[in-house]
C-alpha cells in the first residue's frame, strides 16, 4: 500500500482533490480509499471509507473537557496519534494500492504540533508522498507566493517525505496560473515582479527568501490542477508514480 498525504492552507482545496484522485486511480486499474484524518470537518466532497470522526468527536470532547471550539481542535488533533492504531487496521482491513489521506483543514495544528508528523512517520506503507497545495487565488501576488513557497518546504521538513508541489484551483485564475508556473521556474521572473511591491522591507524579505529555499533545492516545480476540470491530474498521477512506483504507471 501507499499512502499520498495531502496537505495545504485552509481552503487550498485538499478535500475536494481528494475526491478526484480517489476515483482515478479506480479507473487506472488500482484499488484505493480515502482516509479523512480531519476531526473538525463538517461535510465532505467525498464518501471516506476510513473516517477519523469515528473516533474523535468535536462537541463531546467540548462537553467532556469544558472547552471552545478553538480549544477542543487542539485537544482533537492531538489525539488522532493515539487513534492511529485503529486507522492503520481500517487501513489495511480494505488492502488498498493506495490510501489517499485529507489531512486536517487546520494545517498548524497537524503539521507543527507533534500528532501529525508521527502519523506520517508511523503510518505503514510501502511507500509514501505529500502533495502541498498551492492555492492559485492565493499565490497570483509574487510575494504570497514566496510566503507559501517557504510553508510548504517548512512542512517538508516536518513530515520527512517527498513532496509534490500542486498549483491547485487553476480553472478560477484563468491565464493567470501560466504566470505563477513562470515565477515559480525563473527566479529572474519573480524577483522582477516582486521589485514591483511598493514596501521595500516585503521586498527584501521576499527576494531572500526565495534565494535562500532556491539555494537550499527547495525550490518548487509546479503542476497546474483543477479539480473541478480535471486538468492537470494526468501530470499528477505520473508525478505520483514516479515518486511511488519508480516511473512505472498504474495498469488500465
Amino acid at each position: 500500500m501507499h499512502a499520498i498525504f495531502l496537505a495545504g492552507t485552509a481552503g487550498s482545496g485538499k478535500s475536494l482533490l481528494t475526491s478526484i484522485l480517489g476515483p482515478w486511480f479506480v479507473e487506472k486499474g488500482s484499488s484505493s480509499i480515502i482516509v479523512n484524518l480531519d476531526p473538525g470537518v463538517i461535510s465532505l466532497p467525498y464518501t471516506p471509507d476510513v473516517d477519523i470522526r469515528n473516533y474523535i468527536n468535536i462537541e463531546e470532547l467540548m462537553e467532556q473537557y469544558q472547552l471552545g471550539p478553538n480549544g477542543a481542535l487542539i485537544l482533537s488533533s492531538d489525539m488522532i496519534a493515539t487513534k492511529l492504531p485503529e486507522i492503520q487496521e481500517e487501513i489495511d482491513s480494505f488492502d488498498p494500492d493506495y490510501a489517499i489521506i485529507d489531512t486536517p483543514g487546520q494545517l498548524e495544528l497537524f503539521a507543527y504540533r507533534e500528532s501529525g508528523p508521527f502519523v506520517v512517520k508511523n503510518l505503514s506503507a510501502e511507500g509514501k508522498v505529500a502533495i502541498f497545495l498551492f492555492d492559485a487565488a492565493l499565490v497570483s501576488n509574487a510575494a504570497n507566493l514566496v510566503s507559501i513557497s517557504l510553508l510548504a518546504a517548512s512542512i517538508r521538513l516536518r513530515f520527512g517525505i517527498p513532496q509534490i508541489a500542486v498549483l491547485s484551483k487553476r480553472d478560477l485564475v484563468e491565464k493567470g496560473w501560466k504566470k505563477i508556473l513562470k515565477w515559480s521556474s525563473n527566479r529572474v521572473e519573480l524577483e522582477a515582479e516582486l521589485q514591483k511591491e511598493k514596501d521595500s522591507e516585503v521586498y527584501l524579505l521576499s527576494k531572500g527568501i526565495a534565494s535562500s529555499l532556491a539555494k537550499a533545492g527547495f525550490s518548487h516545480e509546479l503542476i497546474p490542477v483543477s479539480a473541478v476540470t480535471n486538468e492537470g491530474i494526468v501530470e499528477l498521477s505520473a508525478s505520483i508514480s514516479r515518486i511511488l512506483r519508480g516511473g512505472e504507471e498504474v495498469e488500465d
